[in-house]
């Protein structure tokens, strides 16, 4: 059986092994004050050009959404998501549970625009009597695999500045979707129009590891109180600061994840070569073909993936998902299996 079910089926890239190893013995600081962490740090402001930032390592994207967002939010204050949006649809209520209600916007695409920040605005306007928007939480790429335009994200950032909102950006496939052929972002476009984003790397190549990026100080004011109190400042920080390290200091991290963004489109191009339609129009390493069930039935017997959405009583759209490591000639095996369907 070969999966492609997500992005982090496989370990880690041998590159982040093998330093692992050789920097094994080597004594350091620990809670993120070794050698490592600073390198990485000063690594990744020289990539995003702000050299002002404020950069965390943290273990997951789940664990960084949470404590992100709520050291970002007082008691009263609330985030604005896409319904399909990680914090809303896949993380346990992680964000409700620390006291901080998640406005969830119906989308198209997966994406938000300023009109639906306006509206939300003025449906949560009766104060004292309802919660407080304060920040916008969007990922790129989206949960469904779309990826946001520069003239996107501008707009979006400028309507949250003028409305007093705090901007935070999911990078958990932030490779993928700064790779993907239609993107016209980089990485210090993004450090210029959020207020905090972070890199994801456990979805591209790392073992585990999310660095979080505070583009001004003073959004990042005592947020390593909050990191300790929650339990994620890592005593041994040099684990995930090598990761970053080894991931761009020759930008493998991009590497990476246009070979998933490859193999996904080569998947893509099958599917419309077979007369199939897509539930979103993805260039990234998620696509969301709708096959008929009988194919589904016919593709499960070799290839794990989930059915993301059932369409009609005989078609569902399928997720699939590529990986930095997706081996090509599976790929093209699941290709002519789907040909043969």
């Amino acid at each position: 059986m070969y999966n492609f079910k997500n992005d982090y089926s496989e370990g880690a890239h041998p590159n982040i092994l093998n330093k692992l190893i050789e920097t094994n013995l080597i004594q350091q600081l620990g809670y993120g004050e070794d050698e490592y962490s600073r390198q990485a740090k000063e690594l990744l402001k020289e990539k995003i050009k702000n050299r002002d930032a404020v950069i965390y390592f943290l273990s997951g994207g789940t664990q960084t959404n949470l404590i992100v967002i709520a050291s970002s939010l007082r008691a009263h204050e609330a985030v604005i998501s896409a319904k399909t949006g990680h914090i809303s649809a896949n993380e346990t209520g992680a964000i409700e549970a620390t006291g901080h209600k998640v406005i969830a916007i119906e989308t198209t695409d997966g994406k938000l625009k300023p009109s639906d920040l306006q509206l939300t605005l003025q449906e949560h306007a009766l104060r004292p009597h309802v919660v407080k928007p304060r920040l916008v939480y969007i990922s790129n790429s989206t949960e469904i695999g779309t990826i946001y335009s520069k003239s996107e994200l501008v707009a979006l950032s400028q309507f949250c500045k003028d409305n007093d909102l705090l901007l935070y950006l999911d990078g958990a496939r932030l490779g993928h979707a700064l790779t993907a052929e239609n993107n016209d972002l980089t990485l210090s476009d993004i450090a210029q129009l959020t207020d905090m984003f972070y890199i994801g790397a456990t979805k591209n190549g790392g073992l585990i590891g999310e660095a979080i990026v505070f583009n001004r100080p003073e959004v990042a004011a005592d947020f390593d109180y909050v990191l300790k109190q929650r339990g994620a400042l890592l005593a041994k920080g040099r684990l995930l600061a090598i990761q970053f390290l080894e991931l761009f200091k020759d930008d493998l991290y991009f590497t990476l994840a246009k070979h998933a963004n490859v193999m996904a489109m080569k998947i893509s191009a099958a599917v419309k070569e077979k007369g199939y339609s897509f539930l979103t129009n993805s260039t990234t390493n998620q696509i969301f073909p709708i096959l008929p069930n009988t194919v589904i039935e016919k593709l499960n017997e070799k290839y794990l993936f989930y059915v993301w959405k059932a369409i009609d009583k005989e078609q569902s759209a399928v997720r699939l998902i590529t990986s930095w490591a997706t081996d090509e000639t599976m790929v093209d095996a699941f290709i002519k299996d789907l040909k043969n369907s």
